[in-house]
């Protein structure tokens, strides 16, 4: 029943999701192009929490927990599981203090109106997972991008989105470079409840009356830490608290 209910619901939502990416797009052009970095940063802010907004109509609720934990000015590694495209708006809205920047896969960098353009212009970084040599450069322009201008970078180990919530294997070489060169960062570990459940049945319809908790925890500091015990602490901490 609650599939079938889904149907008209998931076709006014996607409705309103294309047309906030369309309009968002000239949005963010303009800002950036005339107004400079913070004018094109906020103009994302309202970008993302018109797109969790829409999906309220579905019956999303979240929750945040520990927000108060982040460092204030300094570098941060956001390292979360990975359970949906819901993840990215969520983590952009409830965490825009940071300024979060994405590691992308570099197919995202073309044809998406709003998220290309930001993705291009905002401060992330596109990777190509064919050219390992590409994706290491990139990640390391990352972690010097964070280092020098103090903002965040997202990293989502697991690589693929888990569709059932379960994680998969954490990969290390990416949050190894990001500690590497973005030397005085914190690594917040950040574990993602739910999301999973929005595209339950893919892309089409869309899962109703879900509660996407995302759990902050005790940051990190990188300095002086061997990584594999960063990698152990951050791992435990994000798998830990799956439900």
């Amino acid at each position: 029943m609650q599939k079938l209910i889904s149907y008209p619901l998931s076709i006014i939502y996607y409705l309103l999701f294309g047309i906030t990416l369309a309009i968002f797009h000239p949005i963010q052009w303009l800002c950036f192009n005339f107004f400079g970095y913070e004018a094109h940063k906020k103009s994302v802010d309202v970008l993302n929490f018109f797109l969790v907004a829409n999906t309220r109509l579905l019956g999303t609720r979240y929750k945040v927990e520990n927000i108060e934990v982040l460092p204030e000015g300094v570098p941060l590694i956001i390292v979360a599981n990975h359970q949906s495209l819901y993840d990215i708006s969520t983590i952009i809205w409830f965490m825009r203090k940071i300024h979060p920047k994405f590691i992308s896969k570099i197919e995202l960098g073309k044809g998406i109106p709003s998220i290309s353009y930001n993705l291009n212009h905002g401060g992330s970084v596109l990777i190509d997972r064919k050219d390992s040599k590409q994706a290491l450069s990139a990640i390391r322009k990352m972690a010097e991008y964070i280092e020098t201008n103090k903002r965040s970078a997202v990293i989502f180990p697991e690589g693929t989105r888990s569709k059932t919530g379960k994680p998969k294997r954490f990969a290390e070489n990416g949050l190894k470079i990001l500690c590497k060169y973005a030397p005085s960062a914190y690594v917040v570990p950040v574990t993602i409840n739910n999301s999973w459940k929005m595209a339950r049945w893919g892309m089409f319809p869309v899962g109703l009356g879900n509660k996407i908790i995302l759990t902050i925890h005790e940051p990190i500091l990188a300095k002086g830490m061997p990584f594999a015990e960063i990698y152990e602490k951050t791992e435990q901490a994000v798998v830990g608290s799956i439900l």
